[in-house]
């Protein structure tokens, strides 16, 4: 077996030495001419590839991402799409088949090969709807026989199986290493959590408790894109995710044309602090309720103010969520 040593002073005091060990070789990394591998590593979740097929360079980063959404809502029936890496839905429902429909309503297109991931078994409803379109992986905590026998006949669609309660998994994510020619960058995993007796409730406007519940779900979606990014969401349902824009304004302004109606007394999450009054006019005009944010930039009395005029209430949280 090959090993690859890693040495990584992570403060002042301690050496920590990460032991990689080969397990094989794949077809090829995010392009084509890329070599790219698997190691192990002390920290892997237990899971079942079904089936017998291999999974690629980019189905482990999609697939990665995919796991941490959907462990921020391990304990509901809850749904996620990811493509390139990037949520495109994300949805909870009363049942898994409607957390699915309301996260693929969000963006049927980039669905498309893109992959899924529950926190429920994917029942034979779901496999029917999925197994009608070009989607590339699918993980769950298990499938049911029916389900099982209509992928069996798919050579397109990956299975993979969670032995790993997905509670467990959020555990298992501790920290991100990114090798540079400057050095290798080394940082905790980004474990941030919303607690709603922790809110600031800054304007007159007060958000109900179902505006709160939307409002901490949107926040938990934000958090996973890419910087700078902007949710929009109501029901337990993403209408528009913006991300990987590089100012606020510009992304709240994407996520709103995209959700069109949608923003209608919707929450507005955004992974950092709003700086522009315009990002409150944009939200006002798009109809939004609730406007979440980390707040704690020298313009927070004048969005206030904004807010206030239009009566949009406004939380803010403290807490940066940036991702690039």
């Amino acid at each position: 077996m090959e090993n690859v040593e890693y040495n990584r002073i992570l403060s002042d005091e301690t050496l920590k030495v990460y032991n990689f060990e080969k397990l094989r070789n794949l077809e090829c990394g995010e392009n084509s001419h890329q070599r790219a591998a698997l190691y192990k590593n002390d920290r892997m979740i237990d899971y079942e590839i079904l089936f017998n097929k291999e999974l690629s360079f980019n189905d482990m980063i999609n697939v990665t991402e995919v796991m941490n959404i959907i462990s921020e809502f391990y304990d509901v029936n809850a749904a996620v799409a990811v493509k390139h890496t990037k949520p495109c839905g994300v949805a909870l429902g009363r049942s898994l088949y409607e957390a699915y429909t309301k996260a693929f309503d969000c963006d049927p297109i980039s669905c498309f090969s893109g992959t899924f991931g529950f926190t429920k078994p994917v029942d034979f409803e779901i496999a029917k709807h999925i197994n009608s379109m070009d989607v590339k992986v699918i993980i769950a905590p298990g499938f049911d026989s029916k389900s099982l026998e209509l992928f069996s006949e798919n050579d397109n669609i990956k299975l993979i199986k969670l032995n790993t309660s997905l509670a467990e998994y959020r555990k298992l994510t501790s920290e991100e290493i990114i090798i540079s020619p400057f050095g290798t960058l080394v940082q905790e995993s980004n474990s941030s959590e919303l607690r709603k007796e922790l809110f600031k409730v800054v304007t007159v406007m007060k958000p109900s408790p179902e505006q709160i519940e939307d409002a901490v779900f949107a926040w938990n979606v934000v958090k996973h894109a890419k910087t700078n990014a902007a949710v929009i969401a109501k029901d337990f349902k993403t209408f528009a995710i913006s991300q990987g824009n590089t100012n606020s304004l510009q992304a709240i302004e994407s996520a709103l044309n995209y959700a069109c109606d949608g923003s209608k007394e919707a929450v507005l999450a955004s992974d950092d602090a709003l700086t522009a009054e315009d990002c409150i006019y944009a939200a006002a005009q798009g109809r939004i309720s609730v406007i979440i944010q980390p707040g704690g930039s020298g313009k927070d009395q004048k969005l206030i103010e904004v807010c206030n005029k239009y009566g949009v209430a406004m939380i803010t949280t403290g807490i940066k969520n940036y991702r690039h």
